[in-house]
């Protein structure tokens, strides 16, 4: 088979540094990006972690965790010995739900409305003075998600005010069709500490921030996982 004279530079395009921020989930994104878009054909090695580290401007463990994720996901194979490294494999995995109507744009509306709601939803808290019975609930809402068993982790993660509710159901319903990663729910629970301590010392930005950067990290997954 002739070999595609684009691969090297789309393969240049996608695995270039990353941003700020979610470097897990971005790295994620990246080679799911590889994939989904054919750069790497199954049974083909990835570039080594050292060199995937240098060109994606994350540290080795970064990748070492996607690259496990991945595989834990059914994307990759390791095989070790002489001609091992870590491999596409043969036959990817179906999504846990239909994706087939899921597009672009729909991922795009439900994280954009999630941005509007819940940036300003975080900034409008920390601007407020809080009873000590409300800050006890805020501690106590983060306690339940970083307890909350994986089946039960966005149910928790999710907000009750009506509209936020409704455009998290519409994500939720996104979520539920690509695998929980250990890894990004880890960075979840380290997110929403910092909104929550952000909001408890009334920095309006930084718990804008805070929530922008982790609005972000989802994004990056259901891009990769389903764009």
């Amino acid at each position: 088979m002739t070999a595609d004279p684009d691969v090297p530079l789309a393969s240049e395009a996608l695995l270039r540094p990353v941003r700020p921020g979610n470097p897990f989930e971005d790295t994620v994104e990246r080679l799911l990006q590889t994939i989904r878009l054919g750069v790497l054909a199954p049974g083909e090695s990835l570039p080594p972690e050292r060199e995937l580290a240098a060109r994606l401007g994350v540290s080795r463990d970064t990748v070492r965790e996607a690259i496990k994720s991945l595989a834990d996901a059914g994307y990759l194979v390791a095989r070790r010995g002489r001609y091992g490294g870590t491999f596409l494999a043969d036959e990817l995995p179906r999504h846990t739900g239909d994706s087939s109507d899921v597009n672009r744009a729909e991922i795009d509306d439900a994280l954009r409305l999630r941005e509007i709601l819940e940036v300003g939803a975080a900034r409008m808290a920390a601007s407020r003075t809080l009873t000590a019975a409300e800050r006890e609930v805020l501690w106590s809402r983060l306690a339940d998600v970083r307890g909350a068993p994986p089946d039960d982790y966005r149910r928790l993660d999710s907000s009750l005010v009506p509209l936020v509710a409704e455009n998290r159901m519409r994500l939720n319903a996104l979520l539920d069709q690509i695998p929980l990663l250990a890894r990004n729910i880890a960075h979840s629970d380290e997110q929403h500490e910092a909104i929550v301590v952000a909001i408890l010392a009334a920095d309006s930005e930084g718990a804008a921030e805070a929530m922008r950067a982790h609005v972000a990290g989802s994004a990056a997954l259901l891009h990769g996982f389903l764009d």
